[in-house]
């Protein structure tokens, strides 16, 4: 990384929208500085591995790195959630009980307006607004934004605050201020709520590969699904670049075309 990290600054490349150009002059120069092949090649594997890590935590869309030297691998385009896996898990949570109702909670908020789980893990009791019906996000950079709330997940939000929350924080030995509390009445880090929604995607029987992460995409891809605009998109997932965004207009149009192949009766093979 150190090597790739001094040609991008020679050569005065970006390594966050590095293009398959950049990136097959890096290669050529690995192979001008006579590395062998197996180095090569594990350089490369480790800059594959950092890129998909990249563009999983939205700090590039770039997957140059995927397609040079006939690489094997494909770019890693997100699991995205859907109205099915997210009414699986509601309903695989006893929201009979405060933690329950807590979970509940998480994934319909999550599901409703694409928060990263970190943002989730941040919010405080009053950055719900019922009134107003919105949820106030502090994404990277502490940079604040507001998105809308629906029904359900506004009286998710509800039951659980009215009458899960207090029951919680009667356990603490001291008072919180944050939304989401564990059964100690302790404010929940962004892995504990990870491992609540584990639990709901196992008791669901439903695939590991959903994560918090997919209920983020999930939520992009059903509002471009929904005719919105690239730029509202942008706006409402917190990013800094448009260019990140854009990473879901390749989910949408992965669906469309899956289901005009399911439509189309010539779509199978010939004979």
């Amino acid at each position: 990384m150190e090597a790739f990290s001094r040609w991008c600054e020679h050569e005065e490349v970006d390594p966050a929208v590095l293009d398959h150009r950049q990136a097959r002059a890096y290669l050529a120069n690995l192979r001008q500085a006579r590395y062998a092949e197996r180095t090569r090649a594990r350089k490369l594997s480790s800059l594959r591995t950092f890129y998909g890590w990249l563009r999983r935590e939205e700090l590039s869309c770039s997957d140059a790195m995927d397609a040079v030297a006939g690489a094997k691998t494909h770019r890693q385009l997100p699991v995205a959630a859907n109205v099915d896996d997210v009414v699986a898990m509601l309903a695989a949570i006893d929201t009979s009980t405060p933690e329950g109702l807590r979970d509940a909670a998480q994934i319909e908020l999550m599901f409703a307006c694409g928060a990263r789980i970190a943002e989730v893990a941040a919010l405080k009791v009053t950055d719900i607004d019922r009134s107003q019906r919105q949820v106030r996000l502090f994404g990277k950079g502490s940079k604040e934004r507001l998105v809308p709330l629906h029904d359900r997940a506004l009286q998710a939000l509800e039951a659980y605050l009215d009458r899960g929350r207090p029951l919680l924080a009667e356990q603490a030995k001291r008072s919180s201020s944050q939304l989401f509390l564990s059964s100690r009445g302790n404010p929940m880090s962004a892995d504990s709520l990870r491992l609540r929604m584990e639990d709901a995607v196992a008791a669901a029987g439903l695939s590991p590969t959903l994560t918090p992460h997919s209920l983020r995409h999930g939520f992009a891809t059903s509002l471009l699904d929904g005719g919105a605009d690239l730029r509202s998109v942008q706006e409402l997932l917190g990013h800094a670049s448009i260019s990140t965004t854009q990473i879901y207009t390749h989910l949408s149009m992965d669906a469309i075309k899956e289901a005009a192949k399911q439509a189309n009766p010539r779509s199978g093979k010939a004979d």
